[in-house]
């Protein structure tokens, strides 16, 4: 992910919405730099790749065989 920083001045003027859509589709790490000199950091969670899909089956009657003991 690359990592960019902004002056708060550059941020005003957009909507909270099409700034953090921005920030996920360019997959960057983002800070907003404060006049005072604090920074507030935004990033995206990172894409979760789909889960594989196993060969296999569920024998019948699984629920019961843990209670049967």
């Amino acid at each position: 992910m690359t990592t960019r920083t902004l002056a708060l001045d550059e941020v005003k003027g957009r909507t909270v919405e099409d700034f953090l859509r921005e920030v996920v589709a360019h997959q960057e790490v983002l800070t907003v730099q404060l006049p005072e000199g604090d920074g507030i950091t935004i990033q995206p969670l990172p894409r979760l790749k789909p889960l594989p899909e196993l060969e296999g089956f569920v024998p019948d009657g699984w629920e019961d065989a843990i209670y049967e003991q």
